[in-house]
């Protein structure tokens, strides 16, 4: 399997002089990782660590602030200057919050749960490139821990694998609601790595490789984000459902599950879930500045500098790509209501995992027209493309046949509920009757009945004195 989809790259992407480059510029940085000593392996390994511990104090602490600006209020300024020590005195307060856990819990997994969601969204640092060659205390290396011939498969893995500690504290914690949510989140993290996976093919046919420092090589002529968009923007989607983030954060909705997954959990179990939370949201935001927007490599107008790729720069062009990414996360969470389970799947399932698909069948047919000089060969694949690219959308895209809809059903309720249809009835005209006492038996049925139809026959007047004398003989 790995032999095929190396020659579907080659064949995609054909070898010239500009690949042949690329090729030499990632052996060289795969020789310099490979002469790097073991205080300079454990320097980056505490470097990426305190750049990931860091950036979730700095990113819970700036979520914060911009979400207040949003909604018109300060945010946090108690604590530090201007208030930019809070997550860090919150971080502290969580160390000695009581650690409970609940009797019905499977103790080893609910203990290791964390640790499994928080180790792998540290270990896909150890592939990104944060810069070019530079000199640390006089040895020449990259900035990057390691670069593997398949650095973007082990980001995907390292992704996949932290759903693991979700879906085992859910199930570990003995409750309902954490265990819906981690099977929500089993489902969400299924569905949008298919489309993230797809998303990312397209970078590999036009670079050649699956090394993350080669693709960033292969943007030297010009960013993907401008030949790939569509690309782009699945993967932008995939990345915030990934990360169960907002709006996409369904295994969290606390008005359907309490608090998710992590409802049980206290003390610094809980601030480790809140860790790789943040730690995953900055691994996907590093993931797509390699991989669409240059990586460590400078932006318009500031490339055209000699020396913008060189030193210690690139780092500060890669981390303020990064911010951006981030600060998106923010604006959404801030913006966007929380989608229902089933249009969040559908628009996996049926948005972006088809667009993915004819976007790389179309990417191919693109490449194969190139490769072969616009020849029968080439004319024949993209007749076949576009047949393929039609049923597609036919399949995928065309919308279900509406179904009638069911019945309405009366509210149902813990309180009394009239009906919907309730008349309420006209009010009856009350008729007058004066009634007579009578004398002159023991029931007196009959003459109270002719007193009351004669009181109702007499006219209506005034008395007369004689009427009066009458009524008394």
């Amino acid at each position: 399997m790995n032999t095929g989809f190396a020659a579907l790259l080659d064949h995609a992407a054909p070898r010239s002089a500009g690949d042949t480059v690329l090729a030499l510029n990632e052996q060289q940085t795969q020789a310099l990782l490979a002469q790097d000593p073991i205080w300079l392996i454990i320097v980056k390994v505490v470097a990426l660590f305190a750049i990931g511990v860091v950036l979730t104090l700095f990113m819970i602490n700036w979520e914060r602030k911009v979400v207040g600006r949003m909604q018109h209020r300060p945010g946090p300024n108690r604590v530090g200057p201007n208030g930019w020590l809070q997550s860090l005195a919150d971080g502290l307060k969580l160390a000695f919050k009581e650690d409970i856990m609940p009797v019905t819990a499977d103790k080893v997994v609910f203990f290791l749960a964390p640790v499994v969601s928080c180790i792998p969204a540290f270990v896909a640092f150890s592939v990104i490139p944060f810069g070019p060659e530079v000199s640390i205390f006089g040895h020449h290396t990259v900035l990057q821990l390691a670069d593997l011939p398949v650095g973007v498969l082990v980001t995907l893995a390292c992704s996949s694998i932290g759903v693991y500690g979700i879906v085992l504290s859910g199930w570990a914690s003995g409750s309902p609601y954490p265990l819906l949510s981690a099977l929500r989140s089993a489902a969400q993290v299924i569905s949008y790595e298919i489309a993230m996976g797809l998303s990312i093919v397209a970078v590999i046919l036009y670079s050649g490789t699956l090394s993350t420092a080669g693709i960033v090589n292969a943007q030297e002529g010009g960013w993907y984000i401008w030949l790939l968009l569509p690309s782009f923007v699945v993967f932008c989607i995939s990345m915030v459902g990934e990360t169960n983030r907002a709006p996409f954060d369904l295994p969290e909705a606390e008005s359907e599950l309490v608090g998710g997954f992590h409802t049980e959990y206290s003390s610094l179990k809980f601030a480790l879930f809140f860790l790789a939370e943040y730690v995953n949201m900055v691994t996907v935001s590093a993931m797509g500045t390699t991989l669409f927007l240059g990586g460590w490599r400078a932006p318009w107008p500031l490339s055209l500098w000699a020396g913008a790729n060189e030193g210690w720069w690139p780092m500060v062009w890669f981390i303020g790509k990064m911010l951006v990414f981030l600060f998106v996360f923010i604006w959404l969470r801030g913006t966007l209501p929380r989608l229902r389970y089933d249009q969040f799947m559908r628009l996996g399932w049926k948005g972006l995992v088809p667009a993915s698909l004819l976007w790389i069948l179309m990417i191919f047919a693109i490449r194969t027209w190139r490769t072969s000089g616009g020849g029968s060969g080439g004319t024949a694949l993209v007749v076949i493309g576009v047949v393929v690219v039609a049923a597609l959308i036919f399949a995928f895209l065309v919308p279900d046949q509406r179904r009638p809809e069911p019945p309405e059903v009366e509210v149902a309720s813990d309180f009394p509920v009239p009906p919907l249809d309730l008349a309420v009835p006209s009010q009856p005209r009350h008729r007058l009757r004066t009634a007579t006492p009578n004398r002159n038996g023991p029931l007196g049925g009959a003459a109270s009945g002719e007193a009351a139809l004669a009181g109702s026959a007499a006219p209506t007047g005034p008395t007369t004195p004689a009427q009066g004398g009458s009524d008394d003989a």
